[in-house]
């Protein structure tokens, strides 16, 4: 068997690569002590073959692997098993190390890989339970074609592993046997089932949201904690769907439908639960007309007794359960990014009546963590003909390790997602007295089992599972939270003290479901009927699924199990013992919102509210996303068509990289118009006259309002905020703890540290912020300007002032990073992307991160821009989510799509194709995308033969 053949078409860049690989390996073996065992051989064994002939034993018949310039493959085979046994073969070859990193973490195994440190981790992960519920999904829900396609897609990934060491296979393993005799075992279906269970992790929606309202009741008072999280400005920012509401007649949602009164007319009443103040109770109101409802959520109030302004009943507890809670979710690996209200992802069709092709025109970008190798791996999956064995001509974005296509088109229909931002997952304090909990007035004894994790280099660890019948017990991974229980202050209302509290989370990914046949029959789905078919079982993590078709059609659908709660609204943890919180029920699909051709000829998607709360007899959720990228795109598009204009293929790749800020359009015209008398800062001011908002990298405005902005945010709400919630390490003097909210006397300060990582600290400065900061820009007087003294400071008391404090700090600390003479400055320089392997390239060696790492690139682009390059406020520029990878289906003529991903196919440092996607994504470029089979043989590189 020839070892990495390479055509000719792929020879110079074949060279480079290996005079780079070359240049670091002497490097090393120079100046490295590790570099001592290292050598070419060691660096390019992994380096996969792409040309010539294999034998796979148990294929069925020839399979062609065709890998364009990029690297990236188109396989044809003639069986469906063939189909995915290549597919499990090919993604093994050039990523199996991110798929294996990927199952360990889905099981909670971390530490047979990487050691003790990951031992907190996988024992939190073994409490959710992943792996147990993918079990359960292969062996009691998923359809036979769904479990036959995923022991192919095993049988091939083990194909190419069988008679390779782990350094034959990925240079990550001979880096791991520095310190660790791991070997890498047998793939199996259920690890791929498993990763869709980190997937909805990633996208839970509004978990740290309901921590963090709880966490400032240490801080603010009710009316203060709602100016933070305010409703969402429908007046403004369109959601989803406009038309259409659910028929109170056939239970069925109608797209045609005129919107009803949803809510009903009544006013509810308090939560009634002794103490639990946590609802938002119970209206009973008719309601009217389509999506009307007889029950509408009411205004209640707090619990009968105790302090109004106290929301739980053992607040102080439930707090440090909660803040040590966030802490523990905070060392989780998110694989798919960190949460805030600036992620999420675009997508977006318009009708062939406003395109220049006369086809729909279809555009997503997925908005994700920026990693290396990309989460998303392209390739094509075709059928040589149509028959009873092999039913799939499907191409576009897939993960490493599961079989199929998650975002892409078939020969018929083509189709985008988003996160739909769902509340899917409840939090509850449970009263803990041994082994029981308290429900109903009666004790229940806790569900349990063992895990016990093994640990490479160490001992393995046996831990108890305690689970209600809602789910796990999450406190009981973190030494804090289970000391809380014995220190936790309660009130007369809430029952008592006995053994203490603790924090039980429901969600539905815990669940067993069908998603995986979901997303076989959307590969197969040749119409919207057979697509919403399809969309039916997909039900974690729920998404916005955005669809086009070659006759024309184009559409929305919101899939997904999303919970109807008996009482309350999900957006704070609820008391565990009292069943008036429980889910009831689940909306059922024919009630979830959908669109087929609106009158307004394209549907815009990028986690806005769905529908309107008033139209709609079901809250979805309470922490949408407040629609600045979503509007924005809104706007683009009725601007392109208006007066009979038509959008291009490249006019969607345009709007795709636009980089204008939402929030400095609003913040602008008060900045301007700031007097400043010291000629330092009216030198950076007047770096804002004539800016059109716009953060190009090359522009020292953007870096300059930036900053700006990053101090607004900082004196009007950061300093307020609790330790729990502020960036770890920044300290303050500030007010006792018993204290509530903006104030403009510290007379007795104390010294509070900030408790949290960079990905969730607040403010982040997303949309949410935005619509804070918007609500009281008019208010000149309003209390959150206020911000206390410094050394070299004066109190603020009024807007303009806390303005001029922000021009002030921005242009010392850009003057720290950037140097003193403006015109130097840049946004580029101080938004960066930097690329990094996540395991070894975070917690490896020195001189493994450098030889898996990559960048920095200076970007473009922001936070809550279309061009989503985000960055967290709290923290500091540095680019922390990026749209993951772009396409523009040019629906109908395939071969004229455009598509592109974050880095390159490859996994492997030294492949040629580990980053070569990077630099054109940096541009807002996008490569061809063939599918037809002329097109993808004119543009195949290297073809790999797969024979029985």
């Amino acid at each position: 068997m020839p070892a990495n053949s390479t055509s000719p078409a792929t020879k110079k860049k074949g060279r480079r690569a290996r005079f780079v690989v070359i240049v670091l390996v002497l490097a090393l073996v120079a100046g490295v002590g590790y570099g001592a065992y290292w050598g070419v051989s060691t660096v390019r064994a992994s380096l996969p073959q792409t040309t010539g002939t294999v034998k796979v034993p148990g294929l069925d018949g020839r399979v062609e692997v065709k890998r364009d310039r990029y690297g990236i493959p188109q396989i044809y085979a003639n069986t469906d098993r063939d189909l995915f046994r290549a597919q499990g073969y090919v993604q093994a070859q050039d990523r199996f190390w991110e798929m294996d990193v990927r199952r360990h973490m889905t099981a909670g195994r971390l530490s047979e890989m990487f050691g003790e440190g990951q031992v907190e981790t996988d024992e939190f992960l073994r409490t959710l339970g992943w792996r147990r519920v993918a079990q359960e999904e292969y062996d009691t829900k998923l359809s036979d074609e769904t479990k036959k396609n995923l022991q192919s897609y095993a049988d091939g990934v083990n194909d190419y592993l069988k008679g390779r060491d782990g350094e034959d296979i990925s240079v990550e393993y001979a880096a791991l046997g520095f310190t660790n005799d791991y070997r890498p075992t047998k793939w199996t279906p259920v690890d791929s089932v498993a990763w869709l269970k980190a997937m909805a992790w990633d996208l839970r929606a509004n978990m740290q949201d309901e921590i963090d309202r709880s966490l400032l009741t240490s801080r603010m008072d009710e009316e203060q904690i709602e100016d933070l999280y305010p409703s969402y400005p429908y007046d403004r920012n369109k959601p989803i769907v406009t038309e259409g509401a659910v028929d109170p007649g056939t239970g069925r949602y109608d797209p045609k439908a005129e919107p009803g009164d949803a809510t009903g007319d009544g006013t509810g009443t308090g939560g009634t639960d002794p103490g639990a103040g946590l609802g938002t109770g119970t209206g009973t109101g008719t309601g009217s007309g389509a999506g009307g409802t007889p029950t509408g959520p009411g205004t209640g109030t707090g619990g009968e007794t105790g302090d109004s302004t106290d929301p739980g009943a053992v607040t102080e507890g439930l707090d440090s359960q909660l803040d040590a809670l966030s802490t523990t979710l905070d060392e989780i690996p998110a694989l798919l990014g960190p949460s805030g209200s600036g992620i999420g992802s675009n997508s977006w069709v318009v009708a062939g009546e406003y395109t220049t092709t006369g086809k729909p025109l279809l555009a997503n970008d997925p908005h994700l963590a920026p990693q290396l190798p990309s989460v998303w791996y392209q390739m094509g999956l075709h059928c040589r003909s149509f028959t009873e064995d092999c039913g799939y001509d499907v191409a576009g974005y897939t993960f490493a390790g599961m079989p199929g296509v998650i975002i892409g088109h078939n020969k018929d229909i083509a189709w985008g997602m988003t996160n739909l931002g769902a509340d899917v997952t409840d939090l509850y304090l449970e009263k803990v007295t041994g082994d029981t909990y308290l429900y109903d007035n009666q004790q229940k004894k806790f569900l349990t089992r063992q895990e016990t994790i093994k640990v490479a280099g160490g001992k393995s660890r046996t831990i108890t599972v305690r689970s209600t019948e809602r789910g796990p017990l999450v406190s009981d991974r973190n030494p804090e939270l289970r000391r809380v229980g014995d220190k936790a202050p309660v009130t007369n209302s809430a029952p008592d003290r006995a053994d203490g509290y603790a924090v039980s989370l429901q969600w539905t990914a815990l669940e067993p479901g069908r998603s995986m046949d979901a997303v076989f029959e959307i590969n197969k789905a040749k119409d919207f009927a057979s697509f919403r078919k399809a969309a039916r079982s997909f039900e974690v993590p729920s998404q916005n699924l955005i669809y086009a078709d070659t006759k024309g059609t184009i559409g929305y659908q919101a899939p997904g199990r999303i919970p109807i709660r008996a009482k309350g609204d999900g957006s704070v943890p609820a008391p565990g013992w009292d069943p008036a919180y429980r889910w009831k029920d689940y909306i059922s699909f024919d009630e979830l919102p959908y669109e087929e051709n609106p009158e307004r000829g394209y549907i815009v998607t990028a986690n806005q509210a769905v529908i309107d709360a008033g139209d709609y007899p079901y809250p979805l959720t309470e922490d949408w996303g407040y629609g600045a990228r979503s509007q924005r795109i809104n706007d683009l598009i009725t601007s392109k068509i208006k007066d009979g204009g038509k959008i291009s293929t490249d006019d969607m790749r345009t709007m795709q990289n636009d980089n204008r800020s939402e929030i400095a359009t609003q913040l602008m015209p008060h900045l301007l118009k700031i007097d400043v008398s010291d000629p330092a800062i009216r030198e950076a001011q007047k770096l804002l006259e004539g800016w059109d908002s716009s953060q190009e990298p090359d522009s020292a405005a953007a870096a300059y309002f930036n900053a700006v902005w990053r101090n607004v945010l900082k004196l009007a709400f950061g300093n307020k905020l609790p330790k729990e919630m502020r960036v770890r390490g920044e300290c303050l003097n500030v007010l006792p703890a018993d204290s509530t909210g903006p104030v403009d006397d510290l007379t007795q300060p104390v010294r509070e540290c900030g408790q949290r990582s960079v990905s969730s600290a607040q403010p982040d400065g997303g949309d949410r912020w935005f619509e804070i900061v918007r609500r009281i820009l008019k208010d000149e007087d309003n209390v959150w300007w206020q911000s206390p003294a410094t050394r070299f400071e004066d109190p603020t008391k009024t807007r303009d002032a806390l303005l001029l404090r922000a021009l002030t700090d921005a242009r010392w600390e850009l003057t720290a990073k950037l140097g003193k003479d403006v015109s130097s400055w840049s946004w580029g320089r101080l938004h960066q992307l930097n690329l990094e392997n996540q395991t070894l390239g975070t917690e490896g060696p020195g001189f493994v991160k450098t030889l898996l790492n990559r960048g920095p690139w200076n970007l473009g682009g922001g936070e809550a821009t279309v061009n989503a390059t985000g960055w967290s406020a709290a923290g500091d520029y540095e680019v922390s989510w990026v749209p993951s990878m772009r396409m523009v289906v040019n629906v109908g003529e395939w071969d004229k799509s455009r598509w592109i991903n974050l880095t390159g196919a490859s996994g492997h440092a030294y492949s040629p194709n580990y980053t070569d996607q990077t630099e054109k994504w940096t541009k807002g470029e996008l490569l061809d995308w063939p599918f037809g089979s002329r097109a993808v043989e004119a543009s195949t590189g290297d073809t790999l033969t797969l024979v029985p």
